[in-house]
């Protein structure tokens, strides 16, 4: 029997065949439904414990290190702008800074208490000095820095050097002195009037190797900071005595701010900061503590806990 082409054999009303999916197809629903291989462990609590306590037996040690690196650090903190003021303008300090008339030479003596190793880095440190506020970062221009335009100078009091040997080279990122400070471009002082910063720029040298200017104007974050003014080639021992001239210029007694000298040392982790071995510390020992809690619990009360061979992503499904 000959059959007209488009015409179905078989029963009457006979189903259209089905398309089969394509691996791609297959695999995509798979990963829609999220049906793919996956590790999916069964966390029980001796599994839990056990976490937790290895964690905690990996942070303390951590943490313990990188307290003993941060407290290797010694360091000599001088705050000057109290004792640098006379007598008799202690009470009206403002009225002293702002005097230009007024000599400004100060003189510091300070004891070594434990053995310093060089590189003995030396830094200014100002408190309660916002330098990333909005006024003060609007009032610089990179554009003038860079191309040679008139500025305002607000470089700050530094140490004047002594008859130590002070490094005073690479202190300044370099990076800045290639791409935001010019090469032939010279420093314009304006610091007359109420306009008292610090020591006055070398008009001579151009603002690329004006390295105190540079390490200035880099903006810090918060408002206690240091910045780093040079660099100490040779051991410190215990019991000697620094003394160092330095002029206080710098007005910081309008706001209250307050102005250091700083020396130290540094680890293998930096400067001194106990900040992240006190950090691993603590979390180590919560996670023992936690481990030691949720064992107690887990002895006092057990709970049994069902079979993860039984799961049901660890179950195969029979083929249809």
């Amino acid at each position: 029997m000959e059959m007209e082409p488009g015409s179905s054999s078989g029963s009457s009303g006979g189903s259209q065949p089905h398309s089969v999916p394509s691996r791609r197809s297959r695999a995509f629903y798979r990963f829609t439904q999220q049906n793919l291989p996956a590790c999916k462990p069964a966390l029980t609590p001796g599994l839990v414990i056990i976490t937790f306590l290895l964690l905690g037996i990996i942070c303390v040690p951590v943490g313990l290190v990188c307290l003993h690196a941060s407290r290797s650090v010694v360091e000599i903190v001088d705050r000057y702008d109290i004792e640098c003021i006379p007598e008799q303008y202690q009470s009206n300090k403002v009225s002293y800074i702002k005097d230009s008339m007024i000599s400004k030479d100060c003189k510091r003596d300070l004891k070594v208490q434990s053995h310093m190793k060089a590189p003995i880095y030396i830094y200014y440190e100002l408190e309660n000095y916002y330098q990333n506020h909005r006024r003060y970062v609007k009032s610089r221009s990179d554009k003038q820095l860079l191309h040679g335009l008139k500025y305002r100078d607000t470089s700050l009091c530094k140490p004047q050097e002594t008859t130590m040997n002070i490094s005073r080279k690479n202190i300044a990122w370099k990076s800045d002195q290639d791409h935001k400070y010019g090469k032939h471009v010279y420093p314009f002082n304006s610091q007359n009037g109420s306009f008292i910063g610090g020591g006055k720029l070398d008009p001579n040298t151009p603002l690329s190797d004006q390295e105190d200017l540079i390490v200035w104007m880099r903006t810090a974050a918060l408002p206690k900071f240091r910045k780093l003014y040079g660099r100490i080639k040779e051991d410190l021992n215990a019991g000697e005595v620094i003394t160092v001239h330095l002029v206080n210029n710098y007005n910081t007694y309008s706001f209250g701010g307050k102005k250091k000298l700083v020396f130290t040392t540094s680890s293998w982790l930096g400067g001194k900061n106990d900040f992240l071995g006190l950090a691993y510390a603590a979390t180590g020992f919560s996670f023992i503590l936690v481990a030691i809690l949720f064992a107690l619990i887990h002895v006092k009360n057990p709970r049994p806990h069902g079979d993860a061979i039984l799961s049901s992503w660890n179950r195969k499904t029979s083929a249809r």
